[in-house]
């Protein structure tokens, strides 16, 4: 039980240290945010004989998207490190 709260203080802790940081470089103008480049992709699904399924893709167009320079999502805005990891949105058709 100890390790578990002690866990989760540790989770606020490092949460709260991150707020601090991010409202400390928006209020000194130190790069907050940031953009990242993101590719859209279109997932049409098309039924083949004998009921499989093949799923076919195509290119959209790419958008800049506003992301914050933080370890945790802050003022609405994904963090930068993990939209850089994940920057093909997937949409399902």
């Amino acid at each position: 039980m100890r390790v578990l709260v002690s866990l989760v203080v540790l989770l606020c802790l490092v949460y709260i240290a991150d707020y601090l940081q991010f409202q400390y470089k928006l209020r000194r103008n130190r790069q907050p945010y940031g953009t990242v480049t993101v590719q859209t992709m279109y997932a049409i699904a098309e039924k083949a004989p004998r009921g499989s399924q093949k799923t076919e893709y195509a290119s959209g167009s790419t958008q800049d998207q506003t992301c914050a320079n933080s370890l945790f999502p802050q003022s609405g805005y994904t963090p930068c490190w993990y939209l850089r990891r994940n920057s093909q949105k997937q949409i399902n058709m």
